[in-house]
């Protein structure tokens, strides 16, 4: 009989992913001026103005206003038509100090016993439906917003393009879980009103609006689809069939947008961030906090151990569960489901069950939050890049970012505005997406 399944992603202009990446690059300056900055910041947007709150441990100190301003700048509302824009938004910041009950939970005489900074469970997939182990469904929505905005910033082709959109994508598998086909595309974007009534009647308004509805489908399917296709292995190009379905723009006109059309906060794209609703969520977010936050931390380990778990060849498909007690160093559990899909085996050659690979990888994977933050390497300013187009799937790269505090063995690149020396010091993004592990794993597991 088979399936459908469906998942979303939204653009950086979605408001609330305005709010993800202003949240993210306050945490960033944070973590630029004192790597052991103690941050949970959180964003509110809306037509014209901007909320900062949240608490924060530092030595340091940030522009709360500048960094906002960057931001949305950087992701194109630079315009004041747009009744929410880079120049004249209003910036208010309400950010305070972190809890100490909180802070005797997290900071430790001995690092290694650093506690959780909160209670709860996280959760890591991967499968091999995408060279980068994701679901296709949530990679294809993903790469139709990015090449969208990347057309618009080219400035070339669909010149009407506004930073706000919606994709969806919808896959048919078979019975075997196996992708057949892409059922449905779903494309919603901002657009400039670049088709006017003839007059002030109802019927012309329409007809201006399907006008520009028709236009924009036809660049989604002869700029868009076009570019996204050839981008992906020819395997999922096969999946592109004639008889999809494509809806853009289903209500008509999609003049308003961005904060102005709907308000804007952090934290509410959780299942955009992570699988597209395959595996599981926790219900934690990950904006704007720092790395002692196992919400985040956590949720970025698990997935580095689902991923290298299934390149590894151990299964083809695996969700990790991880779960911790404010304060307590040790999680109080870790759980793996491989859908039946693990290749391993044991002395008797029976395949391993779950619980037994479980035991294995906790073996491999040190937990406690110290050993996740220097594994992953996350006392450092690389969380901007996550906060749009999910968390997880990307490559991994290396970059230099300057930093406000000493790197040993290097001089201060320059003095900034305010005294302050500069140094450059080169980071890793995306760590948690590194296939490092799969030979420990390998001989782990006697493959």
């Amino acid at each position: 009989m088979g399936y459908f399944f469906t998942s979303e992603s939204v653009s950086e202009g979605h408001p609330d992913k305005v709010a993800d990446q202003i949240s993210d690059a306050l945490l960033d300056e944070f973590l630029r001026w004192d790597p052991e900055s103690k941050v949970a910041c959180e964003t509110f947007v809306t037509t014209g103005l901007v909320v900062c709150g949240g608490e924060v441990l530092t030595s340091g100190w940030v522009d709360v206003q500048e960094t906002a301003r960057r931001v949305i700048r950087n992701i194109g509302y630079t315009k004041a038509e747009y009744r929410f824009d880079c120049d004249s938004c209003g910036v208010i910041s309400t950010i305070h100090e972190q809890s100490s009950d909180i802070r005797q939970g997290v900071v430790r005489e001995n690092p290694e016993e650093q506690g959780a900074g909160d209670q709860g469970m996280m959760f890591g997939y991967a499968c091999r439906e995408m060279d980068n182990y994701m679901p296709i469904s949530i990679e294809l929505a993903h790469t139709f917003l990015e090449e969208l905005a990347a057309i618009r910033r080219e400035g070339k082709q669909m010149k009407y393009l506004r930073p706000d959109s919606k994709s969806q994508v919808t896959i048919e598998y078979d019975d075997n879980n196996n992708p057949i086909r892409i059922d449905t595309i779903v494309i919603s974007t901002q657009h400039d009103e670049f088709i006017t009534p003839k007059n002030n009647s109802h019927s012309a308004e329409k007809a201006a609006e399907k006008a520009m509805q028709d236009k924009i489908k036809g660049d989604v399917l002869s700029v868009l689809i076009p570019r996204v296709k050839k981008s992906l292995p020819q395997r999922i190009q096969k999946l592109f069939r004639s008889d999809i379905k494509l809806l853009v723009n289903p209500t008509g006109k999609f003049v308003i947008g961005g904060p102005h059309g709907d308000t804007g906060l952090t934290g509410r794209k959780i299942i955009i961030d992570t699988y597209g609703g395959h595996g599981a969520h926790g219900g934690g977010a990950f904006s704007g906090k720092d790395p002692s936050k196992v919400d985040r931390s956590a949720a970025y380990a698990v997935r580095h151990i689902a991923k290298n778990l299934v390149a590894a060849g151990v299964c083809d498909k695996a969700l990790i569960q991880v779960a911790y007690a404010i304060g307590v160093a040790q999680p109080v559990g870790l759980y793996v489901n491989t859908f039946g899909s693990a290749h391993v085996k044991d002395a008797r050659g029976k395949v391993l069950h779950d619980g037994e690979i479980a035991r294995k990888i906790s073996g491999i994977f040190d937990m406690r939050p110290y050993a996740i933050i220097n594994r992953l390497k996350l006392k450092n300013p690389v969380f901007l890049p996550t906060a749009s187009y999910g968390h997880f799937g990307r490559d991994p790269f290396s970059r230099n970012v300057e930093v406000y505090y000493e790197v040993p063995g290097t001089r201060p690149k320059s003095v900034n505005g305010n005294g302050r020396k500069v140094w450059l010091k080169k980071v890793e993004f995306f760590t948690w997406e590194k296939l490092d592990y799969v030979d420990k794993i390998k001989k782990t597991f006697k493959i």
